[in-house]
């Protein structure tokens, strides 16, 4: 069995530790992901945060590429709803005209942070998220054409390889989008733990798949997995993670880490709201144990690949726990 596997780092900030020792730790596991004959290496965007160090994934990318040889980098993801399509696209054209092949664009729906951080990133009204996808996926490849706003309009430079779209999600809205659009879908189960939201989104995306340009649907699954020696040890690694599910009055929903965090976003936002605590969904324990539950999700959601995350402080820890990843599916291919 041949699976392809990612890594998803999101620059944590843990306590004891600098902003800076985050990032260089995201330096040294990319490199380790390449080493180990992982697929892709993603980085995430998070605003005002002074336990995520990653705010700009473009910036990280460039100087992750530099400092590998073949591995793909790239954003999981944008959140384009802050930016301009076209700056978005300049940013990765550059990026895949120095990298040619190595460059993929996740783009993301949930904000980054709280209200005030997208305030600051959104001073006036921006477009619809599937308006700005329409515009960056236009000059990803080429000018604007005639009737467009800005026909002949080019996000130089034109790459021949543009970086790959990747639409990232925790709902059916984000499925059906992706499937509109005829990209790759990642489901982000770390972040909306419920089974059956995922169920629906792959279902969705399979069944509205638009062929018309002549692909077919690409499935991943975001997890976050601990895996080592023992099984008591990675219950301990994991220790009391909660996901944090939060309801604004007006109707508007988001995922935090903590009751605090959702109190905060509450009061940044001005509204009143409810919040539903959940035990965050790990998949942890030895390499045999972690395999068999991947494949069980491999069964249940019929996905094509898949993206592992992790929230272990210990930086060996977690270089062992993807280590442990790799060999449990190298056994399995034997």
């Amino acid at each position: 069995m041949t699976l392809k596997f990612g890594i998803l780092d999101q620059s944590i900030v843990f306590p004891g530790h600098s902003p800076a020792a985050a990032l260089a730790n995201t330096i040294k596991l990319a490199q380790l992901a390449e080493l180990l004959g992982y697929e892709r290496f993603w980085v995430s965007e998070h605003h005002d945060s002074g336990h995520l160090a990653g705010s700009s994934p473009e910036v990280l990318i460039a100087y992750l590429l530099a400092r590998t040889k073949k591995i793909r980098i790239g954003s999981g993801g944008v959140m384009l709803q802050h930016y301009s399509p076209y700056k978005v696209a300049e940013n990765f054209n550059v990026l895949a005209s120095l990298a040619p092949g190595r460059v993929e664009l996740g783009i993301g729906r949930a904000p980054g942070g709280l209200p005030l951080s997208t305030k600051a990133l959104q001073p006036v009204e921006t477009a619809k998220l599937e308006d700005k996808l329409t515009e960056v996926e236009l000059f990803l490849r080429g000018p604007a054409g005639e009737g467009h706003p800005h026909a002949g309009l080019k996000a130089s430079p034109i790459p021949e390889q543009p970086a790959d779209i990747y639409l990232l999600g925790t709902s059916v809205a984000s499925a059906k989008l992706a499937a509109e659009r005829g990209v790759p879908y990642v489901f982000a189960l770390f972040i909306n733990n419920d089974p059956v939201a995922a169920l629906q989104a792959f279902d969705t995306y399979r069944a509205d798949f638009n062929r018309e340009n002549g692909g077919e649907p690409r499935t991943i699954l975001a997890l976050s997995v601990i895996a080592a020696d023992t099984e008591e040890e990675a219950i301990a690694l994991a220790g009391e993670l909660k996901s944090v599910r939060v309801t604004l009055a007006s109707g508007k929903t988001v995922n935090v880490g903590t009751v605090e965090q959702a109190e905060e976003f509450a009061r940044q936002a001005g509204e009143t709201y409810t919040a539903e605590v959940r035990d965050a969904d790990i998949t942890k324990g030895t390499k045999e144990t972690t395999r068999t539950r991947i494949l069980e999700y491999k069964e249940k959601f019929g996905v094509d690949e898949f993206i592992f995350t992790t929230v272990v402080s210990d930086f060996d820890k977690r270089v062992r726990s993807f280590t442990l990843l790799k060999e449990a599916f190298e056994e399995l291919a034997v």
